[in-house]
């Protein structure tokens, strides 16, 4: 295999001037880069990742939790991230923690152990490791730890999201504007933050239009089984909401599901609206009204975040914002059209 040393002697230059061309230095005449060049095509030679990995002290590797690998919203979220990992020259590791604390300790330690140069976590909750790590870190302030989706500003992590308050308010807008006044909520789970700052948001566009005391609100998971249990309750009242916002969109593809087996129509009967537009929202039965997240875009930035504080570079916000849009479909209509 040939070396460096090969390199430099067949183009009449030093070892020092080879790796210069090879880093991509501008100093270097173009002529001396083209007999650099011709000699390394020549000999074959190919630098040595792994040695100049060692010497930067990076294994050019990005470790990514999910809470839960099977959930539609993370497959698009990693896909930006993968895309543009790799385009920078890093591979990514992916553990899927299953929201099992011994698995999050895990992830933190193979993090400890410089396995991986950061982490980025997409969920709700930094586990007690990673915790750990960050307050070791200036505070926090350069610790190699970035968060998609959703969470609560703390330790100065970077957090990659929506302004979901703003989205449920649109959302509720929208029902608002079509004639409703009896909307029932599904919810997250109660520790998310996600789901606490979409219940703000629906509760105060409520307080605008004096229907607050009209909101009947329910408790579910995100998963699918959470919107039918939810549906169930809230169909089955004496006087049923015209309207149903689910804080994402598998509970509201099992508010469909429950309220189709109810012999409910839709939008006819009852309106329903998701949140994050997943794959399969556009293909429900009818196709659903729901909040987009811009989901690649995401974890594209929560790496490129990621990398700036891994050279350096001082994170930009404590939390970056990236716009929503308000997709509406054929699962919304005025009340009582038929």
């Amino acid at each position: 295999m040939a070396k460096i040393n090969d390199v430099a002697r067949t183009a009449g230059v030093s070892t020092a001037t080879v790796s210069r061309v090879l880093s991509h230095a501008a100093v270097v005449a173009p002529a001396t880069r083209r007999k650099v060049m011709a000699a390394v095509e020549r000999l074959g030679y190919a630098p040595n990742a792994t040695a100049k990995n060692l010497r930067m002290l990076r294994t050019r590797r990005l470790l990514v939790t999910v809470p839960d690998i099977s959930r539609p919203l993370f497959s698009l979220i990693l896909q930006g991230i993968e895309e543009t990992a790799h385009a920078e020259g890093y591979a990514v590791l992916l553990g899927d923690t299953q929201y099992d604390q011994g698995r999050e300790e895990h992830y933190a330690q193979m993090l400890q152990a410089k396995d991986a140069d950061g982490l980025i976590f997409l969920g709700r909750k930094l586990s007690k490791g990673v915790e750990g790590i960050v307050r070791s870190s200036n505070g926090g302030g350069h610790a190699p730890v970035v968060n998609a989706l959703g969470f609560v500003p703390q330790l100065g992590i970077p957090s990659v999201q929506i302004d979901n308050k703003a989205a449920a308010v649109e959302a509720m807008d929208h029902l608002y504007r079509l004639g409703h006044r009896h909307i029932g909520l599904v919810t997250g789970p109660a520790l998310s933050y996600v789901s606490d700052q979409r219940l703000r948001g629906a509760r105060e566009r409520a307080k605008r239009e004096h229907l607050d005391r009209h909101l009947v609100v329910m408790n579910g998971d995100f998963s699918i089984d959470s919107g039918v249990v939810a549906a169930e309750r809230l169909l089955g009242r004496k006087q049923p909401p015209t309207a149903i916002f689910c804080f994402n969109d598998e509970m509201a593809m099992g508010v469909i599901h429950t309220a189709r087996r109810r012999k409910m129509r839709i939008p006819d009967d009852v309106s329903v609206v998701g949140v994050d537009d997943i794959r399969y929202a556009r293909y429900t039965d009818p196709p659903l009204t729901t909040v987009a997240q811009p989901m690649r875009q995401m974890g594209e930035i929560a790496v490129r975040v990621l990398l700036d504080l891994l050279s350096g570079k001082p994170a930009t916000s404590e939390q970056v914002t990236l716009p929503h849009t308000l997709v509406v479909r054929a699962s919304t209509a005025p009340p009582g059209r038929w």
